[in-house]
Order: structure tokens, then sequence, then C-alpha cells
């Protein structure tokens, strides 16, 4: 694995390891279900549920690397730009973006 200096050059390589569909998928339904875990937490003041967010998130994605991917996840060397890079990658999809950018095999 290179050594990256930037987001930017993070992201393409972040896309490059994530090529299969139902990969993409596990991670969207993991990021969604942080985000409603954590609306609900915050809506309702019960904080006891918070502890779920990194089981929910990581669980959702780490199936889809050892199950679907067969790699590595990348949060293992980079675990901050990968944080970051699984939130654009969500945000690219619902935006209809993500297609366009993840590189060729």
């Amino acid at each position: 694995m290179a050594r990256f200096n930037s987001f930017q050059e993070f992201y393409p390589y972040y896309l490059s390891e994530h090529r299969h569909p139902v990969c993409r998928t596990l991670h969207y339904i993991g990021s969604s279900l942080v985000i409603a875990v954590l609306l609900f937490s915050l809506l309702t003041q019960q904080w006891r549920w918070l502890w779920l967010l990194p089981f929910i998130g990581y669980g959702f994605a780490w199936l889809g690397h050892f199950l679907f991917e067969h790699n590595k996840p990348a949060t293992f060397k980079y675990p901050f730009y990968s944080l970051v890079a699984d939130w654009v990658m969500l945000k690219d999809f619902l935006t209809g973006q993500l297609k366009r950018k993840i590189p060729p095999a």
C-alpha cells in the first residue's frame, strides 16, 4: 500500500478497494444505520445506544471486505482517511457521482 500525502491522493485508492457493489452496499447500510442510531440517541437522549456506533459502522464495512472484496480494509492502515472516505463515498453515491470516480480495474 502506497503512502498518501493528502485525502485527494487517497480517495481514488479507497474507491479501487471498493469495486464490488455488495461491499459498497454494506458500507452504505452501516453508514445509514450509524446516522439512524445517532439521531435516535440524540432525539431520545438515550445515550446507551452510542456504544453500538463503531460496531455498526465498521461491522458492515468489514463484512463487505472480507466476504466480497477479499481485501483488508484501509481502516487498518489509514484510519482517518478511511473514515472520511466512507462518508464521501456515500455522498458520491447519493449524488450520482460515484460511477465516474471509481477507477477502472
